[in-house]
């Protein structure tokens, strides 16, 4: 079945699953490699195993991606997260979940409720491999093989859901998290707290949002933490009615929470916004008395419908680089929301060594905006700290690009010299490369394409973990 439908739908696009698993250990490589990149490029997305009828593209089963580079060569491996509904649906031979982790009529007894995927990140912090997706607590991965290790809750120290982006301070080392749905399904409670360099937990807390809300990515700063409530609103008497239990809802506006990194949740101070959507944060930092947050905006939500099921606006549900700035003075409970560009994009990176501190590059990956948003990722654009592009790439005609990942030439390179990784499908042959781009020459296209001989499906998030 799976075959069938890469078949069907690798004419149109690139986000429908393959089938197997494989290992490339010697892999052609046009261009030349940089010396200096050693380490793997870990990259991870939804590649469901079976099919299931009615399920969102969100929650498919996770699938790893590893490119590992070693002085001018390159290898592949990837394999599925065994997570305990991949390990219950491949004894059964067939899907006994749908989306949200619902399971399916007919699924036996006896069957774990665990639906958790794995699907959306993977970020090394404390030693520890994580693979991450917002709706379970971290899974640990084995570096090497890519095997599951099981799910790490740091001894106890945390429990329930754990964000897919959490933000790790290059300063101190100190991860940052969070979670939404803390008191349940669809609930408007979030929890927080940090880890610190080695790997213990320091901080775990809890308060209510204004309304239940998926909260897909949060905004760090070196002393703040900032959480958007946005209306795609979560509803368990919606559910309960077989309706979607999340859906667009604008009337509710925007909101974003604001507090102390050190402070309390009683002390959090809401400001409101135009309702709008955002998934993904490229920076954020501290200016006197305002917090700057650069973002991908959108007006309405992509991928989700109103409460009774009509779509969204399809030209209004594309991302646009914007800025977001809040003052903390006390002048007034407004944010404002300025378009730096009109390109549609998404994805945005910078060279996390600035992360929570001002940043002169950005980087994200853009697209055609009379194209479906997803599925037509198809350059990258560099930009500065103001928001000026610096650079602009464009793939052959239907070609997709994923996520653009930073790797710095050393530890004490400038801000922004290294190279931008990202794994490119190639529409008229249906496989992928993965292109290496000068990050402060991207117009210049790759200075290195690794050739696979099969396609990496569009997916989410990577991240770059350097040989030790």
């Amino acid at each position: 079945m799976l075959d069938q439908v890469a078949t069907t739908n690798a004419a149109r696009d690139n986000l429908a699953p393959i089938p197997m698993e494989c290992d490339a250990p010697h892999l052609k490589v046009t261009g030349e490699l940089p010396r200096e990149l050693n380490g793997t490029l870990y990259r991870n997305g939804p590649n469901p195993q079976f099919e299931a009828p009615g399920a969102h593209w969100f929650f498919g089963d996770g699938m790893l991606h590893a490119f590992q580079l070693e002085n001018g060569r390159a290898s592949y491996r990837n394999r599925w997260v065994r997570t305990p509904k991949w390990l219950a649906e491949h004894d059964a031979g067939r899907a006994l979940f749908g989306g949200f982790g619902r399971k399916l009529p007919g699924t036996p007894a006896g069957i774990t409720d665990d639906g958790g995927v794995a699907n959306t990140n993977i970020i090394f912090h404390g030693g520890k491999l994580l693979a991450l997706e917002e709706g379970h607590l971290p899974t640990e991965i084995e570096p090497g093989t890519l095997e599951r290790l099981g799910y790490c809750d740091y001894k106890g120290a945390i429990k329930g859901p754990f964000t897919a982006h959490p933000k790790i301070d290059p300063v101190t080392g100190e991860m940052v998290f969070f979670g939404y749905n803390a008191a349940g399904l669809l609930t408007p409670a979030l929890s927080f707290g940090s880890v610190n360099a080695a790997g213990v937990v320091t901080r775990f807390d809890r308060f209510d949002a204004p309304y239940a809300s998926m909260v897909h990515d949060f905004i760090v700063t070196e002393n703040h933490l900032l959480f958007p409530i946005l209306p795609i609103t979560g509803s368990m008497e919606r559910a309960m009615r077989g309706k979607a239990p999340y859906a667009w809802e604008p009337e509710k506006g925007g909101y974003v929470g604001v507090m102390k990194r050190n402070g309390s949740p009683k002390h959090i101070v809401w400001f409101r916004a135009e309702s709008c959507y955002v998934f993904h944060v490229m920076n954020a930092w501290e200016e006197g008395n305002r917090i700057i947050a650069d973002v991908m905006q959108f007006e309405e939500a992509p991928l989700f419908t109103h409460p009774d099921g009509s779509k969204t606006d399809p030209q209004k549900s594309r991302a646009r680089y914007c800025r977001w700035t809040f003052d903390l003075a006390g002048n007034t409970d407004r944010f404002t929301q300025t378009y730096l560009d009109d390109l549609t994009g998404e994805f945005p990176r910078i060279d996390d060594r600035r992360a929570g501190r001002a940043n002169s590059h950005g980087w994200y990956a853009c697209a055609n905006p009379d194209l479906p948003m997803f599925g037509a990722l198809s350059g990258i654009v560099h930009v500065d700290g103001k928001g000026k592009r610096l650079g602009h790439y464009l793939l052959p005609a239907g070609d997709t690009i994923s996520e653009p990942v930073f790797v710095e030439r050393g530890a004490d390179a400038a801000e922004g010299d290294g190279w931008l990784l990202s794994a490119v499908w190639r529409a008229q042959e249906n496989r992928s490369d993965l292109a290496v781009f000068n990050a402060q020459d991207v117009e210049a296209g790759p200075v290195a394409l690794v050739h696979l001989g099969h396609r990496v499906p569009d997916g989410f998030h990577g991240n770059w973990v350097g040989a030790a």
